[in-house]
């Protein structure tokens, strides 16, 4: 467990870097993460067979919201 809280610990530091959230909130960074959110919305409802299809929606527009310019 120790290794996961190392890397967790990493990844929190690495995003709250400005330069980083700068880049998070632009707009090449809207067009890439809209392709794969929409990518990963379609593999797991395809996956599920729609069964979860409101959660994944739900889950895309969070994930949305934390990276791009919107």
């Amino acid at each position: 467990m120790a290794g996961f809280d190392d890397i967790t610990g990493k990844a929190k530091a690495f995003l709250n870097d400005d330069k980083v959230k700068d880049a998070l909130k632009s707009s090449k960074a809207e067009d890439i993460s809209d392709k794969v959110l929409e990518a990963a919305e379609d593999a797991v409802n395809k996956a599920t067979g729609n069964k979860f299809a409101g959660q994944v929606g739900d889950a895309k527009k969070s994930a949305d919201k934390a990276v791009g310019n919107h």
